[in-house]
C-alpha cells in the first residue's frame, strides 16, 4: 500500500521511526515538528481505518458464520423433518400393507361365506326340488327324501338285512303309493320275503307286482321267482302253472328258459 505518497512524507516518516527508535536528537531534526505530526495523524488514522476494516471484516466473518451455523440448522432440522416424514411415510405404508393384508383376508372369508351360502341354498333346493331319474327303463320325476328313502332301502336289501329291507320297503309303498318307484319296490320286496324265508309273502308281493306291472322288464324273472317260492313252499302244482304262465306271456326271456328247466326238477 502507498502509505506516502510524496517524498517529504517520507522523510517524516522516517524521522519519526528514528525518534521511537531512540536516535540521536540530531537526526530528527531532519523534519519538522508539522510534518511529523501529519504523519503520525495519518499512520494513526491508517492503523484506525485497518482496525475497524478489519473489525468490519471479522463482523463480516462472524455474520456469515451466525448465517451458516444457521444455515447448517436449518439444513439439520430440515434433514430431521425428512428422517421423520420417511419413517411417518414407511409406518403408513406399513398400515397400508396391513390393511390391504387385511383386506385380502375379509374378500376371502366373504367368498368363502358367500360359498357357503351358496352351497347350502343349493343343498336345501337338492332337498326339495324334484328330481330326474331312470329306472329299469323307465324315467320319471322324484322328490329328494322319496329318493332317499328308496336307496336306503336297497342298501339294506343288498346288505342281506331281508327283514328289515321288508318293512322299509312296505314303509316306502305306504308313504309314496304313487311314486315311480313302486313297480321296483313291489319286485324287490318280493325278494326280501324270499331272502327271510317268508315264501307266501314272497308269493303275494310277486304276484302283485305282475299283475300290476305285466309288461315291465322284470315281470319275467317275478313269475320264476314267484314259482321258487312255490317249490320252497311244496307247492309243485302251483309252481308248474305260474312257469306255464312265465313260458305263455314271455317265450323269449331268458326267465322262460330257465323256467323250463326248472320244470324237469319240480315234482
Amino acid at each position: 500500500m502507498n502509505l506516502m505518497p510524496c517524498a517529504p512524507r517520507w522523510r517524516a516518516v522516517l524521522a519519526l521511526c528514528a525518534a521511537l527508535l531512540g536516535a540521536p536528537a540530531a537526526h530528527a531534526g531532519l523534519f519538522d515538528d508539522e510534518e511529523a505530526r501529519k504523519a503520525i495523524l495519518e499512520i494513526r488514522t491508517r492503523i484506525t481505518q485497518n482496525d475497524e476494516a478489519a473489525k468490519a471484516r471479522a463482523a463480516e466473518l462472524a455474520a456469515a458464520n451466525a448465517q451458516l451455523s444457521e444455515q447448517v440448522q436449518t439444513l439439520r432440522r430440515s434433514i430431521l423433518d425428512l428422517n421423520n416424514a420417511i419413517e411417518s411415510m414407511r409406518a403408513e405404508l406399513a398400515r397400508l400393507r396391513g390393511a390391504d393384508e387385511q383386506l385380502v383376508r375379509d374378500v376371502t372369508e366373504l367368498q368363502k361365506r358367500q360359498k357357503d351360502i351358496t352351497q347350502g341354498i343349493d343343498d336345501r333346493i337338492r332337498k326339495i326340488e324334484p328330481q330326474k331319474v331312470a329306472l329299469d327303463g323307465a324315467e320319471f320325476s322324484v322328490e329328494p327324501e322319496e329318493k332317499r328313502l328308496y336307496e336306503d332301502a336297497m342298501a339294506t336289501l343288498k346288505a342281506g338285512e331281508y327283514d328289515k329291507a321288508a318293512t322299509a320297503l312296505v314303509a316306502f309303498q305306504r308313504r309314496y303309493p304313487a311314486s315311480g318307484y313302486n313297480d321296483s319296490a313291489r319286485f324287490w320286496l318280493g325278494n326280501a320275503y324270499y331272502g327271510k324265508r317268508d315264501y307266501k309273502e314272497s308269493v303275494a308281493a310277486f304276484r302283485n307286482f305282475v299283475t300290476a306291472s305285466p309288461n315291465h322288464p322284470r315281470a319275467p324273472e317275478a313269475l320264476l321267482a314267484l314259482a321258487n317260492s312255490q317249490v320252497e313252499m311244496k307247492d309243485g302244482r302251483g309252481a308248474r302253472k305260474t312257469i306255464d304262465e312265465l313260458m305263455k306271456n314271455y317265450p323269449k326271456s331268458e326267465a322262460a328258459q330257465a323256467g323250463k328247466e326248472r320244470l324237469a326238477s319240480i315234482k
